[in-house]
This record gives structure tokens, sequence and C-alpha cells, in this order.
């Protein structure tokens, strides 16, 4: 498992990164110690790979040092054009890509991040969809497959196996019912929710999950068009408002994680990065 390096760091670790670094046209001092000539040579090998630029040395930018497959990953340039999209400045999409990003959207066997929610699969299966559905009918449905199979549909939350079982409780929803159990998972980087995929733009949920599952750029617009369709969401980013921004995004338990504080201060450290000049030129 890589170890995620940032400034502060001392350890054989940085050492290996200075290395690498080096070989890629840096002249570091080889000390261990990630100080401030380190994180400007990680930024500036970002900026030149194209990875997002926040000095930090985690999975991604240690993979793409080792000459490894970054087609998936989210790309500065993402970035960059979502500040523009949105109106804001580019140090205020880099907190909120920092902050609310799980950091990986992918799986290791090449399959996107999910998050089953049986509960999800219970509202679903019971919500109308067409003219002339019967509430009735479809709550006592649901809930005779909630007695059948409490692991996947379940009016309470929970039952979570994380990694890849996620998708072994995914698919086994499937075949109960495709549309509503995709819609009754979380995506990617951000964990945006397939019943959003109206909402969102896309043509059906199958759409939205077949863009899900192609790169982290796809899954980062996803977040971007949720901040866009959200006005109050999209007015606080705009104001740089972090504690409205949080509250809207992570819900009232906002303040328990701290993300209000979290994305100040990912803020301020972006603000002077010079992250995207090169692109935005």
């Amino acid at each position: 498992m890589t170890t995620t390096l940032r400034h502060g760091d001392r350890s054989q670790a940085v050492r290996t990164l200075q290395k690498n670094l080096n070989r890629d046209g840096a002249k570091l001092v080889v000390d261990g110690a990630f100080g401030d000539n380190t994180e400007t040579a990680v930024r500036a090998y970002q900026l030149k790979a194209g990875l997002v630029v926040d000095g930090v040395a985690g999975t991604k930018t240690q993979i793409s040092l080792a000459g490894g497959d970054c087609s998936k990953l989210l790309k500065n340039t993402d970035l960059v054009n979502a500040a523009e999209r949105l109106s804001v400045p580019l140090a205020s999409v880099y907190a909120v890509n920092e902050v609310e990003s799980s950091g990986k959207g992918f799986l290791d066997n090449g399959k996107p991040v999910i998050l089953f929610e049986r509960h999800i699969m219970y509202r679903q299966l019971s919500s109308p969809r067409h003219d002339g559905d019967d509430p009735a009918e479809l709550k006592r449905h649901a809930d005779q497959l909630a007695a059948i199979n409490p692991a996947l549909v379940n009016p309470k939350y929970g039952g979570y196996a994380g990694g890849t079982a996620e998708h072994q409780r995914l698919n086994s929803a499937r075949l109960i019912d495709d549309t509503a159990a995709l819609e009754s998972a979380s995506w990617g980087a951000f964990q945006i929710m397939g019943f959003h995929w109206q909402r969102l733009g896309y043509a059906s949920v199958q759409d939205f999950v077949q863009a899900m599952s192609a790169s982290e750029s796809m899954q980062f617009d996803a977040f971007v068009r949720f901040i866009e369709t959200d006005p109050a969401l999209h007015k606080a980013l705009k104001a740089g408002k972090w504690a409205d921004f949080a509250k809207l995004y992570n819900g009232p338990d906002y303040k328990r994680n701290l993300y209000d504080i979290k994305l100040q201060r990912a803020f301020e450290r972006h603000a002077d990065c010079g992250c995207g000049q090169a692109e935005a030129a």
C-alpha cells in the first residue's frame, strides 16, 4: 500500500520520492525531508504530468512517477475548467476536491468505487414510476422483498460489505430491479447517488453509470453538475461560505467532522499555488 507523502514528512519513502523527482529533472537534495522545495517539485511534476496539482505525493503521483497508467485519473485541466464553469476561484475547486473526494474513484480491479444503500433500494421500489402505479401495491411488494432478502432491500440503512463486495451486493440487487439497484448506489470518488441521474442531465441511470465507470474526470463532471443544479450550494461556493457549503453538502453533522474548517484551510493552502496557470494561459 502506497503511503501518501506531504509537507512536513520525514522518511525513507520521502528519499525515494526525491530520487524519482530528480530523475524527472528536479534538483533536490535527497535528505528524506518533505520541505518547501520538495513540495514545489511535486507540484511542478503534477502540472507537467497533467495530474491534480496539490503538492501531495499520493498514490496517483507515485504511480505516475513510476510510469504507471494514469488514463483514468482526474486531470488538472478538469479542475481548471470546473473553476471557469462554476465562476469560482481555482483554489475553491481544489478545496472541495480535496475535502469532499474520497481521493480514489476506482478499485484496484478497475471498477468504480460504490456503496450500495439497501434503504434506498427499498425506497425506490416503493416509489411510483409510471402513471397507474399503485403505491400500496409497490410498498407491499417491497416489504415482501425485504422479508426475503433484507441485505438488499430494507427500510433501515446498513449492511455494507465494502470494497469489491459492494459490487456483488449491487449485482444481486440488479437481478431484482436493474434501474432501482443502480439508482441505489453511490458512485465514484464523490459518491454521487444514482437516483440523481435525471437532475444531473443524464439520459438514464444506465447512462450515468457508464460515465461513472469511464474515468475520474467523468466522476468529477457529475460532482460539478451536482453543484450547478443546486443553487444554494453553488451560491455558497461562489461566496466562499464554507460552513454553508459543508452544511448543504455534508448534512447537519458537518461540524462534527470539521468539514467547514478543512475546506477553509484547503482553500488557503491552494490560494497562491499557481495551480493550472499553464492551462489557463
